[in-house]
């Protein structure tokens, strides 16, 4: 008899194949008493080359399958091993307790676990963190005791994958070509395996809750990504249905990707560009394969981020040359200056340690802190201005001063290059991410000195909401529909337009088909998302009529809830699924 499940719909998509249970080996160990601490000292080195060895491969892998951005988990893990302090207190542990290192893996990771995982105020920053100490640590462990962590990539035959989780190295190693989903007891769609097999293109279902307790290895399974519902079982007419449904969303890609090469027109004719988010210049080919207008956010932290060192200014510029180049001509690309702090650290670069690290000393308030690095990151930017359309934008910014003060460092930057003779653009945009609510309700007093917004909903609505939601607790507040949102994103749009302005949104919001007809009534003038979410949305903008949207807009603007929101959607936009 079938059986149904149902979690959090991850990634779309529908497959049909058996059950392949990823299950860790039994790390279990016994507490040892040890005489000879520089050996046991030794077997734990040993332990750590061999798992950065690991990483390092599937670090390498996760970048041929995904791309740069998507593997830089992996750069995290590394520099956990990497880290002096967690590989110095597991040593301290061995001497000062002459236990097994084991032993003294085991109680300071759980220590640094429990530290992260229980901080007042818990953010995303700290659930990631402990994230990648947990799955660090069991590499090591796996290692100390000659255990063999599943490896997903020997899959030989097409498997929908069950496991209670996916670490971000599971997820780097499934082939596409017989790993055709995978279903999890936890998680959500923003955890970095939900997001990864986004990338792939594979569907997901995630939060179960009991999917590793009901299904058995080798049952047969249907997992419907879209609906976020498993069928355990299912009847041949089960199948039928389901494999009819995975043939119709296959069509639908098939219709989508005839839209690559088309301007981004609504029923009525109203242009709207559809930009793409990247990380790193390897991310061009997602850009151009999925028919991007252009490139809406730049992160360059990553930049820093793969770096052992502050890059050059020579390496920037390589990187944002590169970047315009790609594009073309015709199209613009925003590029946000360094956004480091919160959950982007760097190892060589100390700062210091905050309760609230989100709401601290971060992005454009270090840039204006540390010019030094600013600067070097601004000249860059100027010089690659030569060869295409940019649009610097300065993240985090909260008051009309912070603008004003990296505007000036800009202008100084800029003189300077002119007078070296360097050759510069001519028509280089200055802007700032609207995602600090302060900046959001003096938009229109912004509006008059900035040449554009790009909305950043994904903080815009955890500051805005006092909710992270990469806290279980608080993460049913995480709701990009409340029309308190909807207000602060319709008075940014309707700020910038008044003074001539562009109105972007980088955030996720963008490219949620939920939010899309509501920002079309809005005129928001530029969406920027995940490169493969482009068509598809494309698709359903080139179906609905702009100006009858506006109504929806007001509408959604005046509700109550964020759930009247959704259903007034669904009732009037019957072309969103």
């Amino acid at each position: 008899m079938t059986k149904e499940i149902k979690g959090i719909a991850a990634s779309n998509g529908v497959a049909i194949a058996k059950a392949y249970k990823l299950e860790d080996p039994d790390l279990s160990f016994d507490t040892r008493t040890i005489d000879d601490v520089q050996a046991e000292k030794g077997r734990l080195e040993a332990a750590f080359s061999a798992s950065k060895a690991d990483l390092e491969k599937i670090h390498d892998k996760a970048v041929e399958t995904m791309g740069e951005e998507a593997a830089e988990v992996f750069n995290a893990h590394i520099m956990v091993l990497a880290d002096p302090e967690f590989t110095g207190a597991i040593e301290q542990a061995i001497e000062n307790d002459s236990v097994n290192a084991e032993t003294a893996l085991k109680q300071v990771s759980d220590m640094y676990i429990t530290m992260f995982e229980g901080m007042a105020d818990s953010n995303a920053y700290m659930a990631e963190r402990a994230a990648d100490i947990r799955d660090v640590t069991k590499r090591v462990l796996s290692h100390l005791l000659n255990k063999t962590l599943p490896n997903p990539a020997l899959i030989d035959e097409e498997v929908i994958i069950v496991a209670h989780d996916m670490t971000p190295s599971d997820t780097a190693q499934l082939d596409r070509k017989y790993v055709k989903g995978f279903i999890t007891d936890i998680g959500g769609r923003t955890a970095h395996a939900a997001i990864m097999a986004r990338t792939l293109e594979i569907p997901a279902i995630v939060g179960t809750e009991t999917a590793t307790a009901d299904i058995a290895d080798g049952d047969m399974l249907v997992l419907d990504g879209l609906d976020g519902v498993v069928l355990q079982n299912p009847s041949d007419d089960e199948i039928s249905t389901y494999q009819q449904k995975a043939n119709d969303y296959a069509d639908q890609k098939a219709e989508w990707a005839k839209l690559k090469d088309e301007k981004t027109l609504s029923a009525d004719g109203q242009h709207f560009t559809l930009a793409a988010n990247i990380g790193t210049p390897k991310d061009l080919d997602g850009v151009l394969e999925n028919g991007a207008e252009g490139v809406g956010l730049y992160r360059t932290e990553f930049l820093y981020m793969d770096s052992q060192e502050l890059p050059s200014e020579e390496e920037q510029f390589e990187a944002y040359k590169q970047v315009l180049e790609g594009v073309g001509p015709d199209e613009n690309v925003t590029i946000r200056t360094m956004d480091i702090g919160g959950d982007k650290k760097l190892p060589y670069l100390p700062l210091p340690e905050e309760e609230n690290p989100f709401l601290g000393y971060r992005a454009v308030r270090l840039s204006l802190d540390r010019t030094d690095i600013f600067r070097t990151q601004l000249r860059a930017l100027i010089r690659a201005s030569a060869y295409g359309n940019l649009w610097i934008m300065f993240p985090m910014v909260a008051t009309l001063n912070e603008f004003r003060a990296a505007r000036d460092i800009f202008n100084e930057e800029k003189q300077k290059l002119v007078d070296e003779g360097v050759k510069i653009g001519d028509n280089i945009k200055l802007g700032i991410m609207i995602e600090v609510p302060a900046a959001a309700v003096l938009a229109d007093k912004f509006a008059q000195e900035v040449d554009f917004f790009s909305i950043g909903t994904n903080d815009l609505i955890g500051y805005s909401m006092a909710a992270d939601r990469g806290n279980d607790k608080v993460s049913y507040l995480y709701q990009p529909y409340n029309p308190s949102i909807l207000r602060l994103v319709n008075f940014v749009i309707k700020s910038a337009h008044k003074y001539g302005k562009i109105a972007a949104m980088c955030g996720e919001m963008a490219g949620d088909p939920i939010a899309v007809p509501i920002l079309m009534g809005m005129g928001l003038d530029e969406f920027s998302m995940s490169a493969t979410s482009v068509l598809s949305t494309r698709s359903l903008m080139s179906h609905l009529n702009a100006k009858d949207l506006e109504g929806l807009a007001e509408k959604a603007i005046d509700a109550e809830t964020s759930e009247d929101v959704v259903k007034l959607v669904k009732q009037e936009v019957p072309e969103v699924k």
